[in-house]
């Protein structure tokens, strides 16, 4: 594992340095299929990580959101988000990040959530604490949703899934929006309670996985089951696993 940690730290350097070139700088951005933007940093940095895993581990998979899947031959994939968060990058808010995973057997073992503008980096890995910045981190207790502070991307994302957010916004301390893989690693450091997001991609979820489970937390789809790149992408974190009996109610 120290190898993949070492790997996965030098991905986060690379795509750093390149989000940072165009960081608040003029640039086209174009929609997608799916009418979610890309830019030309999102592309730079997915083809830049691809070119160091397939020249230093050619037989390792690689799922990334702007170029596809190439299919691994021993069982370890590496699943790339260049940008998660691109709206945020383009109108020059930190609150995106970049998201590097590794999968054995399709479960995320590692992952990093890396937001290069302020140099914060969170990395996961199986059977380990999380770490923010080389230090330890943890979540925090909250036993009741009424106590809890809920984050999430946008409502946008609940469009088929029924009144689900608004139960939360409702039953929660508070709820904010827009902080997209941001909120993940301040769920970790003990900042908010609970990230609920629908229709995520593995390339969105993958990397966050370890952070949240090394740090104490609970992090499944929404009927409990672990996440996978097989998952539905309807996504539930919890700092304190505590509160699913009363969060799984909701989500039913």
């Amino acid at each position: 594992m120290q190898e993949f940690r070492q790997l996965a730290n030098r991905l986060a350097d690379e795509a750093g340095q390149i989000v940072r070139q165009h960081f608040r700088t003029a640039f086209d951005v174009e929609s997608k299929a799916d009418a979610s933007p890309v830019t030309i940093a999102d592309r730079a940095v997915e083809k830049r990580l691809r070119e160091i895993i397939e020249k230093e581990r050619p037989e390792d998979g690689i799922f990334g959101e702007e170029f596809g899947i190439k299919k691994s031959q021993n069982g370890l994939t590496w699943v790339l988000d260049p940008i998660d968060g691109t709206k945020s990058f383009v109108i020059g808010r930190p609150t995106f990040g970049t998201l590097i995973a590794l999968c054995e057997d399709n479960a995320p073992v590692l992952g990093i959530i890396d937001q290069p503008i302020l140099k914060e980096r969170w990395l996961g890995a199986k059977g380990s604490p999380t770490v923010f910045n080389g230090a330890p981190v943890k979540t925090r207790s909250c036993k009741k949703l009424s106590q809890a502070c809920v984050s999430s991307t946008t409502p946008a994302m609940f469009s088929k899934t029924g009144p689900v957010y608004e139960k939360f916004e409702h039953g929660a301390k508070m709820m904010s929006w827009g902080a997209d893989c941001y909120a993940y690693g301040l769920l970790a450091n003990g900042y908010c309670d609970i990230v609920v997001e629908a229709n995520l991609s593995p390339y969105d979820f993958a990397a966050l996985v370890p952070v949240i489970e090394g740090a104490g937390g609970k992090i499944c789809d929404w009927r409990g089951n672990p996440l996978t790149l097989q998952s539905e992408g309807n996504v539930i974190a919890l700092g304190d696993p505590a509160l699913w009996g009363e969060v799984s109610k909701i989500l039913k």
